[in-house]
């Protein structure tokens, strides 16, 4: 009695056999990032990058979390909004990466996902993140870039 189950696992994992790589290739760009981030490539070394990138970020309403000019990472956070239903919380996150250009000047890549919390105050904490597509934050974003890259320096 007990080989009959046995056996039927076997044929089942024998027909999926045929199947695993495009099974996994789906669950793969199913699970996996949804879009790329955004990159572009600014004229300047890291350092002064690093800063327009943090001034960019401030000028949005982003408030920094984490990062800084040696490691070429800035984290930063939108302030929190009322969602589309009552109850709910919706918030940006924004995660910023530096390295040195290819050529010359320093490549900016940044994701903007949106974090919604259905109901914070029955379930806090159980939000779903989504990156952001079809917005023009981004371009908002890498033209402050540019502005404070071209503003004259603080004294």
């Amino acid at each position: 009695m007990k080989t009959l189950p046995l056996i039927a696992a076997l044929a089942a994992a024998a027909l999926l056999t045929g199947c695993e790589s495009s099974f996994s290739d789906d669950v793969r760009s199913a699970l996996g990032p949804r879009e790329a981030p955004r990159s572009r490539v600014f004229q300047a070394d890291q350092r002064a990058t690093y800063a327009a990138v943090r001034a960019a970020a401030d000028e949005m309403g982003y408030k920094f979390g984490h990062g800084g000019p040696a490691e070429g990472e800035l984290e930063a956070l939108s302030s929190i909004n009322r969602g589309d239903d009552a109850g709910s919380a919706r918030q940006v996150e924004m995660k910023v990466h530096l390295s040195p250009a290819a050529e010359s000047g320093t490549e900016v890549e940044v994701s903007l996902i949106e974090v919604i919390e259905e109901d914070s105050a029955n379930q806090p904490g159980m939000a779903t993140q989504t990156p952001l597509r079809d917005t023009p934050l981004y371009e908002v974003f890498f033209r402050n870039v540019q502005t404070a890259l071209n503003a004259p320096p603080k004294t």
